[in-house]
């Protein structure tokens, strides 16, 4: 009777990975600085020690120094200037726009 237990087991798998789809595809939210959707959210975070909660991963922004925003992304620091993309942790992040005190950007996984 090997079907009788590999038929849950097959339905949870199924179950799981359609759960985790729509968690990156079909995720839709908006916060006070945060806005995702289809996997990709915009984020703009203002005053040193400004967090957010990205895609599952915690984003804090140090500072700007020279034009270059400092971010530490799920324990990796990683910096960038406006224009420029980086790779930070589980996040592929490109900096749109860079101020004194502020960074808007763009996350996406992977």
């Amino acid at each position: 009777m090997p079907s009788t237990t590999r038929a849950p087991r097959l339905a949870a798998g199924l179950l799981a990975g359609g759960l985790a789809l729509a968690a990156l595809s079909g995720c839709s939210f908006t916060s006070e600085n945060v806005s995702c959707a289809s996997g990709t959210c915009t984020v703009t975070l203002s005053g040193a020690g400004a967090e957010a909660e990205i895609l599952g991963t915690t984003l804090s922004f140090d500072g700007v120094q020279d034009g270059r925003a400092s971010l530490s992304v799920g324990g990796t620091s990683v910096s960038c200037g406006e224009g420029e993309s980086v790779a930070a942790g589980p996040l592929q992040l490109s900096c749109s726009g860079v101020s004194d005190d502020s960074v808007e950007l763009t996350a996406t996984l992977g």
